[in-house]
């Protein structure tokens, strides 16, 4: 997917571990992992904003948009899954 959640790196710059961040948005643990991990396939809009508030950062700290590679990298992937 070309949109990437860059929740790693402003986690890292502001020393906070999924756990302590987990419980400070009120988010299971499980995921939070699996958005630090890029492999949501969306994000609410409440998610968002408590990532924002709790890290004191704005939406476009946290996506970042990745042309090209990605995109056509998952693309091609469903179409060696279909055979194609």
């Amino acid at each position: 997917m070309p949109i990437r959640l860059n929740l790693e790196q402003v986690m890292a710059e502001r020393d906070i571990s999924l756990t302590e961040l987990a419980d400070r948005i009120g988010i299971t643990l499980a995921n939070l992992s699996i958005l630090k991990t890029n492999k949501a396939r969306a994000i609410r809009f409440t998610t968002l904003e408590a990532l924002c508030r709790v890290l004191k950062c704005q939406p476009g700290d946290l996506l970042e948009f990745v042309s090209g590679e990605i995109g056509s990298a998952e693309a091609r992937s469903r179409r060696d899954r279909r055979g194609g």
